[in-house]
């Protein structure tokens, strides 16, 4: 299945006369800003059910929906991250936060997940919903995806974020900020709100993803945004790795560009158990 996904800025002129004057006066209009949408294509794996996973053994009272939501629509937010340079960890933490979960009113009725309404010069689909304002216009999709990618172009081709894209893409914490300062928020708390569940349930991680030519993605080696530096011990002999407490086969195969199932056929693994002490093979 393919995506084309189509964004039409067209720019009409008007002609008019003057008043006390017969020179005509050419002046452009607002951008209108068309959508052509059809079935979104299969976004390649980022290992985000390796992540769902790996967080609810640390945590396993985290929220379900908010898990559902991050196994839905990790691969679009990394896919959206290389194309137009938004953190994944922001993309996610805006959609859940804006669409709860993707369960709000909102979100169901219209597939919008960032709460973007229409602005002049919108020509798409448009729902009514109640926001500051009774019965405000909100912008509506046929699928999630392409409120994604919506979300990507709103933030990219507006002037107003414009400073969000000199940030470094791995600090979370400063694109959350400015996302507020440049006004797509009035909630005082809502970088914090963003920031909590960026580590709460480590999205972070994902902004570490990189494409690969097999169209596949891995990860790098992420880690949360700190004062601090870290120091990073490293527990390998040649090509074995020595379990340390606190690793895991997933935190391990993030740590070596490699999966899960990798690791446990050239170990001959049949579970995700580990031990402190035990040597793996890398490759």
């Amino acid at each position: 299945m393919k995506l084309k996904y189509l964004i039409i800025i067209v720019l009409s002129t008007l002609a008019f006369t003057s008043c006390g004057s017969k020179k005509k006066v050419v002046q452009p209009t607002k951008p209108v800003v068309v959508i052509v949408e059809e079935t979104p294509e299969e976004q390649p794996n980022v290992n985000q059910e390796e992540h769902v996973e790996e967080i609810i053994k640390a945590n396993p009272n985290l929220n379900r929906y908010t898990l559902q939501y991050i196994n839905k629509f990790a691969p679009i937010a990394v896919s959206e991250m290389h194309a137009h340079k938004v953190p994944a960890s922001i993309t996610l933490a805006q959609g859940i936060l804006e669409s709860g979960n993707g369960r709000s009113d909102l979100a169901t009725r219209s597939n919008n997940h960032f709460g973007i309404k229409c602005h002049r010069g919108w020509q798409g689909q448009k729902v009514l919903h109640d926001d500051d304002e009774k019965g405000e216009c909100f912008r509506k999709y046929q699928h999630p995806d392409t409120s994604f990618k919506d979300h990507s172009l709103f933030l990219a081709g507006r002037k107003r974020y414009a400073s969000l894209f000199t940030l470094d893409p791995k600090d979370y914490k400063r694109w959350a900020k400015g996302l507020r300062k440049a006004g797509y928020a009035t909630d005082r708390k809502y970088p914090s709100k963003l920031i909590s569940i960026i580590e709460r349930y480590k999205l972070y991680e994902f902004d570490y993803a990189k494409p690969q030519n097999n169209h596949t993605i891995v990860e790098d080696n992420p880690e949360i945004v700190k004062e601090e530096p870290n120091i990073v011990i490293e527990n390998t002999v040649g090509n074995y790795y020595q379990v340390v407490k606190g690793d895991t086969l997933y935190s391990i195969s993030r740590k070596y560009n490699t999966t899960v199932e990798k690791l446990k056929e050239i170990n001959g693994l049949t579970s995700n158990e580990i031990s402190i002490g035990q040597h793996l093979l890398l490759n």
